[in-house]
């Protein structure tokens, strides 16, 4: 277990958006499925960025809940690998791996209230009927036992607005889809707990990669029928290795450099936009700081991609698609 997994919250001030508004609170919360990677590293910088420049708290969250994906070993890698870059969280790393009482306790308000249903439609079948899940078992009564369980969509939303995508207009067929909560084979769906988790722990303010753009409907959907507050939603570009493939541990992307942190720093901030003075910086502490005084959410590419070629350990050149 890592060893240096709570932090002392720095003294906490009310976020720019006014005394009415309450403090800030976001988050990183990478799937232990390997080392973190470029694409990982500018995710993970854009929300501590954003956070801190908000004189917020920033905290860690594993998305270890599906657990055929995780990598022994993998979640105090990643937890070494920010203290490296010197993206220090606050407060007690949460693993959802150990939650799934409370995520139990919200499917069953929904069951409850006759909003869950069972489906035994395959990808095949959904596929045949036009790629998106038209409800087919909605009316049909199945069984919960040993199939897949889908949310009744209360409420669809078919547009939302994005800190930097800006108005995000979401297909008719995706916005109405029930989907899964519970998995076929007993696994608590992503999409039910990571809203749970994130209005469990207070967040307001949610950056991280353009590839969850979609997905934001549903979770926003999700918060709306619990009666949970949404967060703030920014979606920053997606490093990609070539034009929708992005740069990720299942496509075997090379993990980040520990013991050299301030190359692959320096660049993330360049693929964010930042123009880096002639000045030397002698550690990532010293990097992080001029970060946060320099942070302007409005200037950050609004780019659902960006290409990444790494040249060298300590080179990268990037292509905004």
């Amino acid at each position: 277990m890592h060893t240096s997994q709570v932090r002392h919250p720095e003294q906490q001030q009310l976020h720019a958006l006014g005394s009415s508004s309450p403090p800030y609170r976001g988050r990183f919360a990478p799937s232990p499925s390997g080392p973190l990677h470029f694409g990982s590293l500018v995710a993970a910088l854009a929300s501590y960025l954003d956070a801190k420049a908000n004189h917020g708290q920033w905290l860690v969250r594993m998305e270890d809940i599906d657990t055929p994906r995780v990598v022994p070993g993998a979640a105090d890698a990643i937890l070494t690998t920010l203290d490296a870059y010197g993206l220090h969280w606050d407060g007690q790393v949460v693993y959802q791996s150990q939650r799934h009482d409370l995520y139990q306790d919200v499917l069953d308000s929904l069951v409850k209230e006759q909003n869950v249903y069972a489906c035994i439609c395959t990808r095949k079948q959904i596929k045949a009927r036009g790629g998106y899940y038209d409800n087919h078992c909605r009316a049909k009564n199945h069984l919960f036992d040993g199939n897949a369980l889908r949310l009744k969509q209360r409420f669809p939303i078919f547009e939302f607005h994005d800190g930097l995508q800006g108005q995000v207009h979401i297909p008719n067929d995706i916005a109405r889809e029930d989907y899964i909560v519970k998995r076929r084979d007993g696994l608590f769906a992503y999409q039910l707990v990571v809203v749970v988790d994130d209005h469990q722990q207070e967040i307001t303010h949610i950056v991280r990669g353009a590839d969850l753009l979609e997905p934001t409907a549903r979770q926003l959907s999700l918060f709306k029928q619990l009666n949970y507050t949404a967060p703030h939603f920014t979606h920053v570009p997606l490093a990609v290795a070539t034009p929708g493939f992005k740069l990720s541990k299942q496509n075997h992307a090379p993990a980040i450099d520990n013991s050299k942190p301030l190359p692959a720093l320096v660049a993330a901030l360049e693929f964010l936009g930042f123009t880096l003075p002639q000045a030397h910086f002698d550690d990532v502490e010293t990097l992080l700081k001029w970060a946060i005084s320099h942070y302007d959410v409005t200037r950050l590419p609004n780019n659902k991609e960006i290409q990444v070629v790494q040249k060298s350990t300590e080179r990268y050149e990037f292509t905004p698609l």
